[in-house]
C-alpha cells in the first residue's frame, strides 16, 4: 500500500538515490520547465541535452552530488545538487546549493526532503557553509529554507531581469558544524 502525498506531511512512497546518465533528460525537463515559466533560474533558453550532460560531467569532476527523489515507477520527481560558490581557496568550505522539483510534484514536502538529504550529505563532504540564490519573489522557496534553518544573509536587488521585470536575488545560508579541522591548504 502507497501512501498518498500531501501538502501536511511528508511523502512516504519516494525513494532517493543518486542521479546518473539515465537521468539527465529529465533532470533537463525539470531545468527547462524552471527557465521557461518561473524566475528560479536567471535564464532565457532551455538547456539543451548537451549542456545538461557538461553540467553533470562538472558535478562528477568536482565530486559534488546529484541526487533524485524517485517515484514508485524509478520516475525521477526531483533533484538536488550543490556546487562551489565561488573559485577562490579560502571558500573551500562553501558551496551554493540548488533545489528543483518536477511541476505535478511541487507542495508535496518533496523539496524538504531533498534540502534535508542535500545538507547532510554536505557535512558528510566536511562543508561548513550552504549558501542558496533566491528569487526575493519565490516565498515558498524562502520559507522551506527558513523552516530548514537557513537564515537571510543579503540581498542583490535589480540583480535580473526576466519576463519584462526587474528581479532581486536574496542569499540564505545555514551554517554546517564541520569541518572539525579546518586547513588553508
Amino acid at each position: 500500500m502507497t501512501n498518498k502525498m500531501t501538502n501536511t506531511h511528508l511523502p512516504t512512497d519516494y525513494r532517493i538515490k543518486p542521479c546518473g546518465k539515465e537521468q539527465l533528460r529529465e533532470i533537463m525537463d525539470i531545468f527547462n520547465d524552471s527557465i521557461i515559466n518561473t524566475t528560479a533560474l536567471y535564464e532565457y533558453k532551455p538547456r539543451t541535452i548537451e549542456t545538461v550532460h557538461s553540467w553533470y560531467l562538472q558535478k562528477l569532476k568536482g565530486n559534488h552530488p546529484i541526487i533524485g527523489i524517485f517515484d514508485e515507477k524509478d520516475a525521477l520527481l526531483g533533484f538536488a545538487t550543490y556546487g562551489s560558490f565561488r573559485n577562490k581557496p579560502a571558500y573551500k568550505y562553501t558551496v551554493e546549493h540548488s533545489v528543483y522539483v518536477r511541476p505535478d510534484a511541487r507542495g508535496k514536502g518533496l523539496g524538504t526532503i531533498l534540502l534535508r538529504k542535500i545538507v547532510k550529505m554536505a557535512e558528510e563532504q566536511d562543508y561548513h557553509v550552504i549558501v542558496g540564490g533566491i528569487d526575493a519573489a519565490n516565498e515558498v522557496s524562502i520559507r522551506l529554507h527558513e523552516k530548514e534553518g537557513f537564515t537571510f544573509c543579503g540581498l542583490i536587488k535589480q540583480s535580473g531581469y526576466k519576463f519584462g521585470k526587474w528581479l532581486d536575488l536574496a542569499f540564505y545560508q545555514l551554517i554546517l558544524k564541520t569541518p572539525l579541522l579546518p586547513r588553508e591548504d
